[in-house]
């Protein structure tokens, strides 16, 4: 009889979690067929598709409500064929205001039901960690401290590391990623990374340009880079840039996230899993982000954030090394000085890249394979394999 696993993911950092995944259940059990919402790699690691993770990438509380018909639907639509026909798992990657009701239901039916990438509850709507418990059978974390919270809550949580600390080396290769991208050795290098949502894109690749402009008044010789994750970012990403600074020469990279960080001395960063990708290659960042203003409004009013920082690197640090300007504060004004800074001060650089290193080490592990033994162990637990 073929083990049929169900599995959704929404953004890229999902895709690369589960298709690593997929790749290491597939060695504990031949045979093993996944079907559900994927991005590319799951594609290329062998899923059924039944839709894009696109369908799913949006980011913000009005963002969504714009798109929840359409979200509502789908769910219903992949909800009726897992009724129909349950799998022997339900692995759910982030995107937890989809997959949390998805687990929910799958599980009352009687499907075991994995949530992989634990939801922020330790930093903001505390309140979600009760959906959680009603929702997963098993909660594969990728950071240490996750576990510890959510034991405090009754869930079931196993920590996994995540595959980035172990896929990216400890020390990066800057001239090998420098002459990849056509870049000069010895000039300086500015990252920009503006996000992978096209929200994200639309709001951030603006200022952040301004910002590479103003910079490079300091730095005449600066050179910058710019990783893309498809076609649909890259698009608004150059339609900003012919727009804002036409004469700024940019070296656009799609799918070249690991290649412009290990390339760059600096780097300029949307909050999210990038701030984490930079942290793994030693390098300073800003951080900057907005969101739609209404979101953020709404926010501050009911004290949704319950952490000092909003970047994965700083929360890892434990201190603000990455400054973040946020919001209002995210403008070409603000961010200049402490890219400036980064730039001109070396010992600075070299001891954000020795603390960023010692962080690194801590996270190494082989996650792909240890999520998959969880997974495993959990379907042994029901007699399902």
């Amino acid at each position: 009889m073929t083990l049929r696993i169900g599995i959704v993911a929404a953004e890229p950092s999902g895709d690369l979690l589960a298709a690593g995944l997929m790749d290491a259940l597939r060695e504990q059990l031949p045979g093993a067929q996944f079907e559900g919402i994927a991005g590319p790699l799951m594609q290329a690691s062998g899923i059924d598709q039944w839709e894009p993770m696109d369908s799913l990438s949006v980011m913000g509380l009005f963002e969504v409500l714009r798109h929840l018909p359409r979200l509502l639907r789908l769910r219903s639509s992949v909800l009726a064929r897992w009724r129909a026909k349950p799998p022997a798992v339900f692995i759910g990657v982030d995107a937890p205001d989809f997959n949390l009701t998805l687990e929910e239901r799958l599980r009352a039916l009687g499907v075991p039901t994995v949530h992989y990438v634990s939801p922020t509850v330790w930093a903001w709507r505390t309140g979600r960690v009760r959906k959680i418990r009603r929702a997963v059978d098993l909660l594969l974390t990728i950071f240490p401290f996750e576990t510890e919270f959510l034991a405090r809550y009754q869930v079931q949580a196993h920590y996994v590391g995540h595959p980035l600390a172990g896929a990216m080396p400890l020390q990066p290769d800057r001239a090998g990623a420098r002459a990849g991208l056509g870049l000069d050795a010895h000039r300086p290098v500015l990252a920009l990374l503006p996000g992978s949502r096209r929200g994200e894109v639309s709001r951030l690749a603006r200022p952040f340009l301004h910002t590479a402009v103003a910079l490079r008044r300091d730095l005449p010789d600066l050179q910058v880079a710019v990783p893309v994750v498809n076609q649909a970012t890259r698009q608004l990403f150059e339609q900003a840039w012919h727009e804002v600074a036409p004469d700024l020469p940019i070296k656009v990279s799609q799918g070249g996230t690991r290649e412009v960080l290990a390339a760059a001395d600096v780097v300029l960063v949307a909050s999210g899993t990038a701030t984490f990708e930079a942290l793994l290659s030693k390098r300073p960042m800003v951080v900057g982000y907005k969101v739609n203003g209404a979101t953020y409004a709404l926010a501050r009013l009911f004290r949704l954030v319950k952490v000092e920082h909003v970047a994965m690197a700083n929360l890892l640090a434990g201190e603000g090394l990455a400054p973040e300007l946020i919001q209002r504060a995210c403008t070409p004004d603000r961010l200049l000085p402490p890219l400036r800074a980064f730039f001109r001060d070396a010992g600075l650089r070299a001891r954000i890249a020795q603390r960023y290193a010692a962080i690194h080490e801590q996270l190494r592990g082989d996650t792909n394979r240890e999520a998959a033994r969880a997974v495993v162990d959990l379907l042994k637990s029901r007699g399902l394999v």
